[in-house]
């Protein structure tokens, strides 16, 4: 909390790797200015864990939310006449910000500090975006599209099969600028991972279909994989925890992080997408966690409980819910715990 000092001590999973020990940590004008150990738990003690970050989402598609939809992956949201786009054109500028700024409420009141979001509309579409953020405890990394990406964080590319001549353009623009460089890839099909792969990006979307030497080639160029099971479910882009293979690329080291994807069919709540990641793929509680936080270091600072870090963790009440009966911290939050549990949030982005 800027400009003060705040003391929580509970049970805490620290670091990267999200160690669990009993602590008290300090903050100061909202940095982690100490972490001193415990030397007992308590069962009372409160729970504290990183803030989630969203590695992918649509934010724009809140204006199409559930609504009935039917046909293909293509037909739904490829660009630049997949029905969200027509909805989106559509749309009046202040429906679409109201739209998006509800959702950017909702994503708060999970416990998501930030989110890393691919917006249409080019640069009248970043600049909603923004305007729906203001006065928010959130974060969004803008990645934009047509003329969008010159005035947001980074480029935000379909799928290279989509994106025409100019892509090479793009990309060194977006390069020269400083600006990151995001694809879809591999989520129908494998047919445009070694394209994108080939601008070596820094986020890869999906990689739902990829192959094992094409997530040997991303595990050795180090690129993290944003993926989005829900909505890929959701699409009938995947029927079995095969795709995407997640566990092939665990044992491949690639870097995984968890997003969520289409506003429009998937809410983004990170513990619903964590969960549904444990219970389909057989992902590990504490795997699941790091991959709904470890994006935040792709942008900022990680949020990540360490000494010098920005303090943005989430504070839980095991006490006030049958949580209190827990035998394993990690698993508990991830297949039984939600925002009606967090009774404080520390964000300072």
């Amino acid at each position: 909390m800027a400009g003060g000092e705040l003391l929580v001590e509970g049970r805490a999973l620290l670091g990267e790797d999200l160690e669990e020990a009993p602590v008290a940590v300090v903050v100061k004008d909202g940095i982690i200015h100490r972490i001193e150990h415990l030397s007992a738990i308590h069962a009372d003690m409160p729970w504290i864990c990183p803030a989630f970050f969203n590695a992918h989402t649509h934010l724009g598609d809140s204006l199409a939310m559930d609504l009935p939809f039917r046909g293909t992956l293509d037909e739904l949201v490829r660009p630049p006449d997949g029905l969200k786009h027509r909805i989106l054109r559509s749309a009046a500028r202040d429906d679409l910000v109201r739209g998006m700024r509800l959702t950017l409420l909702t994503m708060a009141a999970s416990g998501t500090a930030g989110c890393a979001d691919f917006r249409e509309g080019g640069v009248e579409g970043v600049l909603a975006l923004r305007e729906a953020a203001h006065g928010i405890p959130l974060k969004p990394v803008v990645f934009g599209r047509d003329g969008g990406e010159a005035i947001a964080d980074g480029l935000g590319v379909s799928s290279a099969r989509d994106a025409g001549p100019g892509l090479d353009g793009m990309i060194s623009d977006a390069r020269r600028s400083g600006r990151l460089v995001a694809f879809h890839a591999g989520e129908r099909d494998p047919g445009d991972v070694d394209d994108a792969l080939s601008y070596d990006p820094d986020l890869l979307i999906h990689c739902t279909h990829a192959t094992r030497p094409q997530l040997r080639r991303i595990a050795d160029q180090d690129i993290p994989i944003a993926i989005c099971p829900r909505s890929n479910w959701r699409f009938r882009v995947a029927t079995s925890r095969d795709h995407p293979p997640v566990d092939t690329m665990q044992g491949l080291g690639c870097r995984i992080l968890l997003g969520t994807d289409n506003a429009m069919c998937v809410q983004p709540d990170p513990w619903r997408e964590a969960h549904f990641l444990c219970t389909v793929y057989g992902t590990t509680p504490l795997d699941a966690l790091k991959a709904a936080t470890r994006g935040s270091s792709l942008y900022s600072v990680p949020y990540s409980i360490k000494e010098g870090n920005k303090a943005n963790f989430l504070v839980i009440d095991p006490g006030q819910s049958n949580l209190a009966l827990s035998r394993d911290m990690a698993g508990t939050l991830v297949n039984r715990a939600g925002p009606e549990n967090i009774v404080r949030k520390v964000i300072n982005l």
